[in-house]
This record gives structure tokens, C-alpha cells and sequence, in this order.
């Protein structure tokens, strides 16, 4: 469906929005289940799953966790392979699983290449905000605690989403994807996975920062996790995604590109998981505050770090980036 439609029919498909048992509190020591639902606009529909956690009660405000899959996978595999539900039953936070379509992209990848997803209130982008409206009107949510995450194309629209909704996520993690606009066509986006992508992370972070609509006037926080060895996504794409929300930070401290956020690390800490990967994690802070980490894992290829869930596209001999994401999330607000 294209913009333009009248009134009367974008209204028809916005209202197909709907939760099953959304609401509806949980009885005391009861567990986590999956609720589903979808969402629709004037930009196309799409089916959601939500992982309502264990003893979760309607009066308590929980924050909410937007997971974006890669591409051949969807919600369920999303789960299993990162692990997350399971870290929501602990921790207390909904999980927000969106599917893409494969009549919008034959590989369920999202397309995060394309100019009409990559702007406030347009394509893809405008429907995952609308899901997270969605999820938030029918649970309880603390709107100061929303956060995004993704892998791969997951990843890459991750980037999207914290640069053109900062208004709404208070931070964000791209595992094995890459920085906001770094391809603008799909024969770009080719060339970005291979060899990183030809536009500046200086000029996008920019870019970045007039997404949300207006000048975005608070930190982006942002965890990066990228594999030395990733033949899909070159890891020049972790580290332009890093460069590109630091140039975001500098702008949104004092409107100012005066470096007063630099692309230099704060402190660099070296760590193995036993029996597995090394790894190297670059801190990045500004005021006191973690404005960006980058974990780079020697040996890892395209896969979701530390799942033992033996699906594709996982590494079991890394880091655990599932709670290593959430404990970075947990501690910004927005």
C-alpha cells in the first residue's frame, strides 16, 4: 500500500492492530507466554510476537525490549537462539518480536537499505514504532525504559530505529549489522556487507541526529558486537556503526560538531571465554557515562555470541551477548 491512501481505508488497516490477551495480568508465580498479535498502517502490516514474562502484574511498569531477527528466521528462532525470554523471566522486561513478511522481502530480511525505511514515519520503520505503540498501549511499560536490539538486517534496522525514534528508545544493540543509511540501494547495501559502506560515518551521524524529527537533544547509547571472522557482514560495518552514533553523541551534547565525543577510546579491556573466543571490548564514555561499547570477538563469524542453542548463525564459544545486552540496556533511561 502506498502513501496517499484515503483516510477511510488507512483507518480500516491501522485497526486491525490488535493483542491476544493483552492486558490481562498474571496471576502470581505464573509463567512466561507468548501473546501475538498484529499491526498495520498505510505502509503494510506485520505479525508480532510479545513474550509477556514470568509473574508479570499489570500495575508494575516493566521495560520493553524490541528484538529485530535476521534474515531466513523469525520470531520463535529469535527467541530460542538469543536466549532473551529467558533472561526476561529473571530480570522482568517484555520481549517484542516482530516478523517480517515474505512478500516484503522473500528472505524475511528487513529491508533496511531502502530510502523509504529509513526515515521517521515511513516503511518499515514506521511499523515497528507502531507495534512498540501497540505493545505499550496493551501491557504495562515504563515509556522511560524502551530499547531495541537486532542481528544482521536485525542489526542494521536497529540503527534506524534509535536514530529516527530517540524520542522513544533510550538505547539500543547491533549485533553483526551495521550504521544507520550505510547503503541507500540494494546494490549498495551488497557492497556494504562485503567491504563496508562508502558513505562517511561523520556525514550520517549527522544524519542520524536530524532523523527523529527534530535534532535528537539527548545521548544515544549504543553496544556493538561484530565477529572478526564475519564473511557476511564485514566487521568494518561494527566499527562504522560505533564512529557514527559517537558523531550522533557530539552533535546531540551541545548541537555542536566540536568533538566534544570522540572516536577514541576510554579504556580497552581484554577478556577469553574459557575454552572459546577472545575477545576486546572498547569503552567509550562521556560525562561519567558508557556512551557506546564495542565488542569485537576474534574467531566469530556471522552469529548470535554465546548461544548454546545450537541453531545456524550462533557461537557458542563467545561471550554471552544476550545478558551482556541486556546489562548494558538496563542502565539508561531515557
Amino acid at each position: 500500500m502506498k502513501p496517499g491512501i484515503d483516510s477511510i481505508k488507512a483507518a480500516a488497516l491501522a485497526a486491525c492492530s490488535w493483542l491476544a490477551m493483552a492486558g490481562s495480568a498474571s496471576a502470581a508465580g505464573s509463567p512466561g507466554h507468548w501473546d501475538v498479535g498484529l499491526y498495520g498502517n498505510i505502509f503494510g502490516s506485520r505479525e508480532y510476537q510479545v513474550w509477556v514474562p514470568a509473574d508479570y502484574q499489570a500495575t508494575q511498569p516493566l521495560p520493553l525490549l524490541l528484538v529485530l531477527h535476521g534474515c531466513v528466521t523469525g520470531p520463535n528462532l529469535m527467541g530460542e537462539a538469543s536466549g532473551f525470554n529467558e533472561v526476561a523471566d529473571t530480570e522482568g522486561f517484555i520481549v517484542v518480536y516482530p516478523r517480517q513478511n515474505v512478500t516484503a522481502n522473500p528472505a524475511r530480511c528487513w529491508n533496511w537499505q531502502l530510502p523509504i525505511n529509513q526515515a521517521r514515519g515511513s516503511g518499515e520503520a514506521s511499523i515497528l514504532a507502531g507495534i512498540v505503540d501497540a505493545v505499550k498501549a496493551g501491557y504495562s511499560v515504563d515509556p522511560r525504559r524502551d530499547y531495541v536490539t537486532g542481528i544482521s538486517a536485525g542489526g542494521a534496522m536497529t540503527t534506524i530505529m534509535l536514530a529516527c525514534y530517540s524520542d522513544v528508545f533510550a538505547a539500543g544493540a547491533v549485533h553483526s549489522g551495521g550504521m544507520y543509511k550505510g547503503a541507500t540501494t540494494v546494490s549498495g547495501s551488497a557492497y556494504a556487507l562485503l567491504a563496508g559502506s562508502i558513505y562517511s560515518p561523520d556525514s550520517n551521524g549527522r544524519l542520524a541526529w536530524q532523523c527523529s524529527g527534530s535534532p535528537s537533544p539527548r545521548p544515544i547509547p549504543l553496544l556493538v558486537f561484530h565477529g572478526t571472522e564475519d564473511s557476511t557482514v564485514n566487521p568494518v560495518n561494527g566499527q562504522q556503526a560505533v564512529r557514527q552514533f559517537l558523531q550522533t553523541n557530539d552533535l546531540a551534547d551541545d548541537g555542536l560538531d566540536n568533538d566534544s565525543v570522540k572516536y577514541v577510546p576510554t579504556s580497552t579491556v581484554a577478556g577469553q571465554v574459557p575454552g572459546g573466543h577472545a575477545y576486546t571490548i572498547y569503552n567509550y564514555t562521556y560525562g561519567g557515562k558508557t556512551l557506546a561499547q564495542h565488542y569485537v570477538v576474534q574467531g566469530m563469524g556471522h552469529a548470535w555470541s554465546g548461544s548454546t542453542s545450537g541453531l545456524p548463525f550462533t557461537d557458542p564459544k563467545g561471550p554471552d551477548a544476550t545478558v551482556i545486552t541486556w546489562l548494558f540496556l538496563k542502565d539508561h533511561l531515557r
